[in-house]
């Protein structure tokens, strides 16, 4: 909009979008004094983070994300205090189960001897292993994921891990980050049940088990489901958007829904406001901060021809994350599983052992639709009574597709079948205690949330070649663009996807760094780097790519 007097209005930080990246970094520009104002193109605020009765009515599901491990271990969104704005974290009875193709199924508890006693059931040993893997991760927990979650370079992050470990155990834990996650569960245990737990675990990332860094996310969500469980928000996801939001106004800060932006003021190399799809301008005194998707940041609302030469041919090459297919289910009964490990558990994976997983991978990066998908299944319910009626469950689930399938209403519907087919087989009855369900295919996902492009909810593929100084792009792995006081706030820079509020809080710190008193100095500094990494504004490639002055 437009003030009657046909100014702008004005804001010292606009912000577009108002996922939960885009809302902490507005929260934390509003600490610091800052008067910001988010713009949001869909008719609430919360990105993926929102919660509607999709299936029936009665039945309330989550949109995009359902659980909150990183969320609850995250220091960014621990140090806002959302608790005190309406947030309450809710558990089921155990955290996660993974049932296998037998029925067998593992189970990771908080109470470690619970969780020790399942895995050391598949074979003698392997609860000796989980334990010292979960002891060794208290130790860790607060450096790791201080510096995992932390702007690049996380100088005082890898300054108290090397403190913690010692130099021989520090070069042991990269080591086991970047391991392939079925080589770890090799390495580690005798028995499927808790290979598979592992394994299961990274898939909630793209990142293939046979791939390097999948253990990164294995067994960190692993870890953190033994340590704070996957915790849930009463009330649905968007009870975290909406804290967040409360928390924003009650500082001053201003959230419009229902206003796309249509793209990024840039006058003299700098970001200096947007413009709404209506032709109104908010004006940025001090930054603008973009919690979207880097290639439509780049591509619509900025323009590819604000960008270096080398940066337009990397974005070309930017790689999203594979597609989320998700299904709920409003169901008149709890699931009546055959493994009674799973009954109390919020979060089930189904669908595949660690073999079964490997060919899952194979399958998703030959551009195939496995014909037996594996699912990642929330009984939201289970874990939160107030999303359903007494004795009824709220199911949440979703399997993973090439990023261009599904793309016709025939493909959907058998989708969804063979993710029905596979609950029913592990679960006799299912089918017939469905009184409603809501397909979100990856089309109707974007549509949804216009940043999860094609299902894409990660903002681009979490595999090796697209993390810390190569995420989304090769470059500085920090949310400043080359447009001064433009800053990427989103899922697409580093640390990546999840819920922890990382990239937002990276952001904010960037634009406070640029506006205070060295900001001169800082932009300086960006500047050299970009130049190092892009090449000089000037050079311009020839047709035979020579790069010429």
């Amino acid at each position: 909009m437009t003030h009657p007097s046909g100014d702008a209005e004005r804001a010292d930080a606009v912000v577009v979008g108002a996922g939960h990246n885009g809302l902490v970094a507005a929260n934390l520009l509003a600490d610091a004094g800052w008067r910001v104002h988010v713009l949001d193109a869909g008719a609430w605020p919360g990105g993926a983070t929102r919660s509607a009765e999709l299936a029936a009515p009665g039945w309330r599901t989550d949109l995009g994300s359902a659980f909150y491990p990183l969320g609850a271990a995250s220091p960014v969104l621990r140090g806002l205090g959302l608790d005190a704005h309406g947030l309450r974290w809710r558990h089921a009875p155990q955290p996660l189960a993974h049932v296998l193709p037998d029925d067998r199924a593992a189970v990771i508890s908080r109470d470690l001897d619970t969780t020790v006693a399942s895995v050391e059931r598949f074979a003698p040993g392997d609860g000796a292993a989980w334990r010292r893997l979960a002891e060794q991760w208290q130790e860790l927990r607060e450096p790791l994921v201080g510096a995992l979650l932390a702007p690049f370079p996380p100088v005082r992050g890898a300054a108290r891990l090397v403190r913690t470990t010692g130099t021989p155990d520090l070069l042991r834990l990269i080591r086991r980050l970047v391991l392939p996650v079925l080589r770890f569960g090799q390495e580690e245990f005798d028995g499927e049940g808790a290979r598979a737990l592992v394994a299961g675990n990274a898939m909630h990332a793209d990142v293939p088990p046979t791939g390097a860094g999948s253990t990164a996310f294995g067994w960190l969500l692993a870890m953190l489901a033994q340590d704070v469980g996957f915790p849930v928000p009463e009330g649905g996801s968007g009870a975290l958007s909406d804290a967040l939001v409360a928390r924003l106004r009650a500082r001053g800060g201003r959230v419009d829904s229902d206003r796309p932006v249509a793209r990024v003021l840039v006058e003299g190399g700098r970001a200096v406001g947007v413009v709404d799809t209506a032709g109104g301008t908010v004006r940025a005194d001090h930054a603008v901060l973009a919690d979207v998707a880097a290639p439509i940041l780049y591509r619509e609302l900025l323009g590819e021809e604000h960008l270096p030469w080398r940066m337009r041919a990397d974005l070309a090459r930017c790689q999203w994350d594979h597609a989320v297919h998700k299904v709920d289910g409003a169901l008149s009964a709890p699931v009546p599983g055959t493994a009674p490990e799973a009954h109390g558990a919020g979060a089930v994976h189904v669908g595949a052992d660690t073999r079964g997983l490997v060919d899952l991978g194979a399958d998703l990066a030959a551009g195939r639709v496995p014909a037996t998908p594996f699912l990642i299944m929330g009984q939201l319910t289970t874990a939160d009574p107030s999303r359903s009626p007494r004795g009824t469950e709220s199911l949440w689930s979703y399997t993973r597709v090439p990023h261009d399938a599904l793309t016709d209403p025939d493909e959907v519907a058998t989708h969804v079948d063979r993710m029905e087919a596979v609950v029913e087989r592990h679960a006799p009855g299912f089918r017939d205690l469905v009184v409603g369900r809501a397909v979100a295919d990856p089309d109707t996902l974007q549509r949804q949330d216009p940043s999860l492009v094609r299902g894409a909810l990660m903002g681009g593929t979490a595999n090796l070649h697209q993390q810390l100084v190569l995420r989304p792009t090769p470059g500085l792995g920090r949310p400043d663009t080359p447009i001064d006081r433009l800053f990427l706030a989103g899922a697409s820079a580093h640390p990546g996807g999840a819920v922890h509020g990382g990239p937002g809080a990276a952001a904010a710190r960037a634009a406070r760094a640029r506006a205070g008193r060295l900001g001169a100095a800082y932009a300086a500094l960006v500047r050299a780097g970009h130049r190092a990494v892009h090449g000089r504004p000037e050079q311009v490639p020839d047709p035979d790519g020579t790069v010429l002055e």
